[in-house]
């Protein structure tokens, strides 16, 4: 099986952060989000990815060569003009022609087993097999309709009425035969390919009950470094054992001043902890600054900005 990882997009809702960096390569726990969809594609045996790249495409190329890979064969698809969901598979169309593949997004975090929902996938003999999870833990509200094993609706869009709590979370095992249904220009898989599936009635879903979470804007980019926090040495074991690299809570570079207070927060390489300073619940990028005597609870600090988290 190959895998295509959506690592394309903007980040626009994670400004200011991706002004600076590209999605992909926000950190999470202290590494990059694209690694732990590169972490699911390694561990279920998957030794061929393409990644496909537009925003900052050089600063995520350059981070996974100087990483040999991560031990995988991993091709980039750039694209001269964003092409969404729908249009980057169909793009690379020939490389994923060949059998099943998986497609997920670059900016995920979950505790699932890909070979899961490879096996709930040809249990039911489907074309498509999506993971769903429960967004409300997350605060997004659900996107699918199902009925019995199949999806029957995103968003309403088919007009069925049908929309429960599940959410699409951008991970899916699919039959070859979705890309025809693709557009080669800018468009979404979910209403090309999906929608196809969906009309044929094969397209299913494996629910996902364990931790699920998008980076999609800073109060859930926090809210994910909180959740592998909790995690930590689960997601250390998996990705030491599948990349090399392991998920961190404080860098070892950081500087923490005398009589600081660093409590459930995740502290980026190069950044500095005033004296007296408090930090609880908080992410603090690589970098950024907190004050001597200064509180920072449930934020973002990027630079000498805080951000509110919630």
């Amino acid at each position: 099986m190959k895998a295509f990882i959506l690592a394309a997009g903007y980040g626009e809702r994670l400004r200011p952060v991706t002004d600076a960096i590209p999605k992909p390569l926000v950190p999470v726990m202290n590494v990059p989000a694209i690694c732990y969809s590169l972490m699911l594609c390694a561990e279920a045996g998957i030794r061929e990815v393409v990644v496909n790249l537009h925003y900052r495409p050089d600063d995520i190329r350059k981070y996974i060569e100087e990483n040999n890979f991560f031990g995988m064969k991993v091709a980039f698809s750039f694209e001269e003009t964003i092409l969404g969901t729908g249009g980057g598979v169909k793009k690379c169309a020939d490389f994923l022609a060949h059998g099943d593949f998986l497609l997920l997004n670059g900016d995920i975090i979950t505790d699932v087993r890909v070979s899961e929902l490879v096996a709930r996938h040809r249990e039911l003999g489907a074309e498509g097999t999506v993971m769903l999870a429960d967004g409300s833990a997350s605060g997004v509200q659900g996107d699918a309709g199902t009925q019995g094993s199949r999806v029957v609706d995103f968003r309403n869009f088919l007009g069925t009425g049908n929309r429960g709590p599940l959410v699409n979370t951008g991970l899916a095992v699919l039959s070859p035969c979705v890309l025809d249904s693709c557009a080669a220009e800018f468009s979404s898989i979910v209403y090309t390919g999906y929608v196809a599936l969906i009309r044929r009635g094969t397209l299913h879903y494996h629910e996902h009950r364990g931790l699920w979470r998008d980076i999609g804007s800073v109060a859930s980019y926090v809210a994910a470094n909180m959740a592998v926090l909790k995690e930590e040495q689960g997601f250390r074991r998996r990705m030491g054992d599948a990349l090399g690299v392991e998920p961190h809570a404080v860098a070892g570079d950081a500087v923490i001043g005398q009589g600081a207070g660093v409590h459930d927060s995740v502290v980026g390489g190069g950044s500095v902890i005033g004296r007296g300073a408090v930090v609880e619940r908080s992410v603090i990028l690589p970098g950024a600054r907190v004050p001597d005597g200064f509180t920072v609870r449930d934020s973002l600090v990027i630079g000498e900005t805080v951000i509110p988290g919630r």
